[in-house]
């Protein structure tokens, strides 16, 4: 376990200039959630003790991100982006007489493992003055490459465009992930960090020669090389994107989950699926999902907000909006849609139906087609469905209105008025049959056409 004394500094300035867009960087998405958030979730899983964020000026909204997740963060201005050391200079009051291990990580680095993180933390117990993570790349064009000693110490860290033809064969990449053992060891080594080169800029890389030069020892720790992936531009988004689902695929089946189609199925980061559910293909789950156990979910289903009762039946082609709750053993078929409803244990809901601002009690059963009509164009108002009651097909339901325990409604009805339990309601217009009708019709169209 980290001592809790030890601080991570999270280095989110980066504009995304790659990502064209006009959302900072580290709040793109990534299973419904930013992607500063996983980094945020590491650090706190990692057991450390203290965070603080680096954003560029007018951020404000990484910052108002990051406290909604860590409302004891500090946030500091990086008030020109002059390289990576400079960015670590802009949290010099959180290094003021702190005398903890120093973490350095990036906001755009959401699939780093807590795990690693403890990895790092425990080299710097051992006696490392600074810890690197590295990876070991199949293509290691554009990277860092990490040089080491025959003893396997790290001395230094070399840019693509600096390095010899022999380095260039190096597969172990620099990840940009560093960690120093005391705060007093990384000022130590940012004050002699220089900018001579083309760009004028400080870069943090530059204390690994620094500190082996001071005599400091220096450590690589490795990681898989998805897990260190930044991300700068769409494609990579999208990299990490399929990463971390694969990721959450095999947290669900390792918790007992069946899913049919795995690479089919699209989770949300906080998506809850209990034993033994069944997830068929083409499923794609939005945030604040919770399926009990033994629920099953068929094919082509979106479901966000929502939470799935034990035996429960959903689709296909289902959609559940944020606020459905589904009791045990509910079912909800094809083309239907639920929003802001709870339905009983046992009711049915099996076809081309929109259930919305509603409840629908134990065992009732809703026929095809039927609507509640929940908008007046100004507000929204509530249908109450009693147990046990039966609504026919096509039936529309005038909200506010209240159907009793075991109340009918014959096909075809709109109802605007509550019914009382055990009652028939209909609105259907008397059948009229005019004899012989269609015959004189089909005559006279066939006589025109000549």
């Amino acid at each position: 376990m980290i001592e809790p004394s030890s601080l991570a500094i999270i280095l989110a300035a980066g504009k995304g200039t790659r990502m064209r867009s006009a959302l900072p960087k580290v709040l793109h998405k990534l299973a419904g959630a930013p992607m500063l958030a996983y980094v945020l979730k590491a650090v706190g899983e990692a057991g450390i003790g203290q965070s603080c964020l680096v954003v560029a000026p007018c951020m404000e909204a990484v910052g108002a991100a990051a406290h909604a997740i860590d409302p004891t963060l500090r946030v500091f201005v990086q008030a020109d982006q002059l390289g990576t050391a400079d960015a670590v200079k802009a949290a010099r009051e959180a290094l003021d007489g702190f005398a903890g291990p120093v973490l350095v990580l990036y906001g755009d680095t959401p699939l780093l493992r807590a795990d690693t993180l403890q990895g790092v933390i425990g080299a710097l117990g051992e006696g490392a003055d600074l810890v690197v993570i590295g990876f070991q790349a199949s293509d290691p064009t554009g990277y860092g490459r990490l040089l080491l000693d025959q003893s396997g110490e790290l001395v230094g860290i070399r840019e693509e465009r600096d390095a010899s033809h022999e380095e260039r064969n190096i597969t172990l990449c620099n990840s940009g992930i560093m960690a120093f053992g005391s705060a007093k060891v990384l000022l130590d080594l940012l004050v002699r960090i220089g900018n001579d080169n083309a760009k004028g800029e400080f870069y943090l890389t530059d204390a690994v020669a620094l500190a082996h030069a001071a005599g400091f020892q220096a450590r690589m720790v490795r990681a898989e090389g998805p897990e260190v992936l930044g991300v700068n531009s769409r494609a990579e988004l999208a990299e990490a994107e399929a990463a971390l689902q694969q990721r959450l695929r095999a947290k669900v089946m390792e918790g007992g989950a069946t899913l049919t189609a795995p690479e089919t199925v699209f989770l949300s980061h906080d998506t809850r699926i209990g034993k033994d559910v069944v997830i068929e293909p083409n499923v794609v789950f939005g945030p604040g999902v919770a399926i009990d156990d033994g629920a099953t979910i068929r094919a082509f289903c979106h479901i966000e907000g929502a939470s799935i009762g034990a035996g429960a039946v959903v689709g296909p082609f289902a959609r559940l909006r944020p606020g459905a709750q589904l009791a045990p053993n509910a079912h909800i078929g094809n083309f239907v849609e639920i929003k802001q409803a709870e339905i009983g244990d046992g009711a049915k809901v099996n076809h081309l139906t929109y259930i919305g601002d509603a409840s629908v009690g134990a065992g009732a059963n809703v026929g095809a087609g039927t609507i509640t009509c929940n908008y007046d164009g100004f507000a929204k108002h509530r249908t109450e469905i009693g147990a046990g009651a039966f609504i026919g097909s096509n039936t529309s339901l005038v909200a506010p209105v209240k159907i009793g325990d075991g109340a009918y409604i014959g096909s075809g009805s709109v109802i605007a008025k509550d019914v009382p339990a055990d009652a028939l309601a209909l609105t259907r217009a008397p059948q009229e049959e005019r004899l012989g009708w269609a015959a004189r019709v089909r005559e006279r169209r066939t006589r025109d056409q000549k």
